[in-house]
């Protein structure tokens, strides 16, 4: 028992950086002590002692705001962290090493018996706000951004974000090299909020830069085949981009529009 709760104590400094001494975390990390009692309530319910363990779990709801079902089956070094608000169904399982924010939803959509909620295998991290409803599986690994609605799997290693829940791939870096150049060049900066977590829409806006990109490089050899049998269209001004047309979405300091024929 003292072992597993250095483990969890351990767990804090390595997750929260605001953390700054043992006894600080001991007294005032609501997380830690909802997932004490937590323990306590879950062996009462496995003993049959029904009543106890609900009893144990409400208490431990009032003191921390965090809701633990008696029943949820909870591994080691779990991190709930800040917690207000998080709410784990009877049927949920959590692996080991995963971490929840304020505000997460393990929850059912059905009012039927048996597996009810969702099962979170060893390191997976559940940003604020997050829900994650039905009796499917997030793979070892796996990330679920803030205020995600997520109701189906979510593969090992694999990002959710989005209501609801989409599962998003970053590119490999020589596709995103050449995204990137693409939003440079008509002065487009579709990275501002997808570097570290890329939404669908910034995703299929990357892909509108892919083909930019591959119709660019068609047009270049259509006009040096042209070129090569002598014609002069290729010579023909291009539409002007003006800056203005793109303060509102470009970069500070990015590079400026294109002028014609560059």
């Amino acid at each position: 028992m003292f072992e597993r709760m250095r483990e969890d104590i351990q767990s804090v400094f390595h997750r929260d950086p605001a953390a700054r001494n043992t006894l600080e975390v001991l007294i005032c990390y609501p997380g830690l002590h909802a997932v004490w009692l937590h323990r306590l309530a879950h062996w009462l319910w496995g003993a049959d002692w029904k009543l106890l363990a609900r009893v144990v779990s409400h208490a431990s709801r009032w003191l921390t705001g965090i809701e633990i079902h008696p029943g949820a089956r909870i591994g080691r070094r779990f991190f709930i962290d800040h917690g207000m608000g998080i709410v784990i169904g009877e049927t949920a399982e959590i692996g080991n090493d995963v971490t929840l924010y304020h505000g997460v939803t393990l929850g059912g959509t059905s009012w039927n018996k048996g597996k009810r909620h969702p099962t979170l295998e060893d390191g997976v991290i559940v940003g604020a706000g997050a829900k994650i409803l039905g009796p499917f599986t997030v793979g070892a690994g796996a990330k679920i951004g803030s205020n995600a609605v997520v109701t189906r799997a979510v593969p090992a290693g694999a990002t959710a974000v989005g209501i609801p829940g989409r599962i998003i791939a970053k590119p490999d870096d020589e596709q995103e090299a050449r995204r990137k150049a693409m939003a440079e060049k008509i002065g487009f900066d579709a990275y501002g909020v997808s570097e570290d977590m890329p939404d669908p829409v910034a995703r299929a806006i990357g892909q509108l830069l892919d083909h930019l990109q591959a119709v660019d490089g068609r047009l270049e050899g259509m006009c040096k085949a042209l070129t090569a049998l002598g014609s002069d269209y290729c010579g023909k001004d291009l539409p002007v981009l003006r800056d203005e047309d793109f303060a509102d979405v470009k970069p500070e300091g990015g590079v400026e529009a294109p002028r014609a024929g560059e």
